[in-house]
This record gives C-alpha cells, structure tokens and sequence, in this order.
C-alpha cells in the first residue's frame, strides 16, 4: 500500500491513473467520506471492490464523475436531475438516473439496474476522475456493513493491503455519505438522506421528495436495513445509561447515568448537526473499540442533517445476522 499526501498529488496523478487503469483499487478523499474507488467500465476492478468489502452482490454502487458531462454520458438526464446537479454538483448529492444504452458502465457497478447512481465529488477525488478520464466506482472505503471510513487512518485499519494507494486527504468535512435522490419515474424521491439536507433539494426542485420505504428493494447504495454497524449493539434513543453501557451523546446535558459510562463520546457538545454528522463514524468507532457490549445514543433531532444522522443509527442498531468474524469474537 502507498499512501499518498492529498498535498503532493498534482506530482503523483499519473502513478495513481496507472494504478486505477490496471485494475487497482485507490482510497480517494472526498467532502462526505472516503470513497474505495476503482474504473466503474472494468468489471474485475469493479469486483474487485466487492472483495475487498465484502459487499452484497445486489447493492449498487455509485459512479463518481468530474461534471455534469461526463454524467450526461451515462446516465439520462431530464430536467429535474440537470436542475439538481447544476445546483448542488461537485457536492454530496448523488442523482440515481435511467442508464443510457451507449454507457460502459460495468453491469457489477449497477447491481444489473437499469440505472445509474451518479455524483460528483469535491476535493482531490474529482481532481484524479478528471485526470483519468472515466467514472470511478467509489462506495464508502470500508468493510461493508461496519463503520464508514473519514480518514485515512480508519482505510489503512479496515482494508490494508487491498488497496493499492490511500490518498491522504485528512478528516473528511462533511463525515456523512451523500444524500440519494432517485429521478427515474414520475416523483423524485429520497432513496437515502445524507450530507445535503433533503429540504434544500425539496427548495431547488419546488416539490417534496417522496420517501423509500424500509422495506424497499434495493435501488441504491446505502439502502441495506442493517448497515454501519459495529461490532456491540446499538441502544437508540437513551435517555438513561446502564452501568457498562458506553454513551454516544448529543448536547450539553448529559443523561442520568452517564458517569457510569464505560466511555463517554459526544457528537456536538453544542447541539450542532453539521458537527454531529462529521463526528458520528469516528465517535462510533471509537465506543466500539471501548469493549461496551451496548452503545447508548441519546436522541437526536430529525430535522435537516438530523434525518441522515437517524438513518445511520437506526441501520447500526438494526438486527443483523452473526458474521463468521463476529462468531469468532
């Protein structure tokens, strides 16, 4: 593995172009997390990702390109979706859009729908799309189903040596996957919330998202019930804390309990969302690695980046069947 300074890539860009074009996997920086990126029309690369995290076959991936142009390319855009990525592209909105029928696109990096997830990031991972030319397939750099990666450090942790470069970009800014909207039939609709506020879509378009249900088929990623979970159980909305519990707090006020805590982490000691949905990851990780065998989360609010960071608990507290690593533990 290489790790490469996000600083020094303009001088590195044509080792990690190689790297991507021979089928290699590149951990890429980008303003939500760090993305496990790979040539989206190579279908080896592509399964290559799948491997190295252990992903569902049938879960899509997302395709991450450099503009509005190249996604033309590959997806159909109609005038809400080119309405949205004129407004919030490069940004933490990926648009789910009918696949064109000229589109390389690997069928992997699709699940075999007959559409597309398409985003385009901010920061050195739309410089590295840019240099190489085509979309890369890039879902969260993690081991699927655990926590999402928002530094370099937690990539080098989860995945070693599957990955052939980690480009350093430092924390992540926003520390929450994009935000999905679906724009395939006759309703736009929000398929998973994250970094953008679903109420400024709702703003830019003029009409209200139309919400995937939990027992919705798989259209897009992020969408399996059980996901970002760690390795002890998930206690949603504690207003107590049982001693040998670790508390994942929220605000000033701390509940009843909490200094019996196994270990105390709080997302926003001010009450800020923004800074809750850039913490929960890490914070996560880190009352995992407390030896708690439950994780309290104290309740936080629903409204703007309160709705993506509810989504993520309620899949880290979702019942999940016991992995074989699990059962070892």
């Amino acid at each position: 593995m290489e790790i490469i300074e996000a600083g020094g890539l303009a001088g590195r860009m044509d080792e990690v172009v190689a790297a991507l074009a021979r089928g290699a996997l590149v951990a890429l920086p980008t303003e939500t997390v760090y993305g496990l990126a790979a040539d989206a029309t190579n279908g080896l690369a592509v399964a290559a990702i799948f491997a190295a995290k252990g992903r569902p076959r049938f879960n899509p991936l997302i395709c991450h390109v450099d503009g509005l142009g190249m996604a033309a390319r590959h997806g159909a855009f109609g005038s809400r979706a080119q309405l949205l990525a004129e407004r919030f592209w490069p940004g933490p909105l990926t648009l789910v859009v009918p696949k064109r029928a000229g589109s390389n696109v690997h069928p992997l990096a699709t699940a075999g729908l007959g559409t597309i997830a398409l985003r385009a990031p901010l920061g050195p991972a739309r410089e590295v799309i840019a240099a190489f030319g085509r979309p890369l397939a890039a879902p969260s750099a993690n081991r699927s189903g655990r926590i999402t990666a928002t530094s370099a450090a937690h990539v080098v942790e989860q995945l070693g040596e599957a990955v052939a470069i980690v480009i350093n970009g430092g924390p992540c800014r926003i520390g929450l996957e994009s935000t999905v909207v679906a724009l395939d039939g006759a309703r736009p609709r929000l398929l998973r919330p994250g970094g953008l506020p679903a109420d400024e879509i709702e703003a830019a378009l003029g009409e209200r998202l139309e919400r995937a249900e939990a027992n919705a088929a798989i259209a897009a990623p992020g969408m399996l019930k059980s996901h970002y979970a760690p390795d002890a159980q998930v206690r949603l909305e504690a207003r107590s804390v049982t001693p040998g519990e670790a508390l994942l707090a929220f605000g000033p006020a701390l509940p009843a309990g909490a200094a019996g805590a196994v270990a105390v982490r709080n997302l926003s000691q001010a009450g800020d969302l923004a800074e809750a949905a850039a913490n929960l990851f890490t914070l996560l990780a880190e009352l995992d690695r407390s030896g708690a065998a439950v994780i309290a989360v104290m309740p936080i609010p629903r409204h703007g980046l309160g709705e993506a960071i509810n989504d993520r608990l309620a899949r880290a507290a979702a019942p999940r069947p016991p992995s074989p690593e699990r059962a070892r533990d």
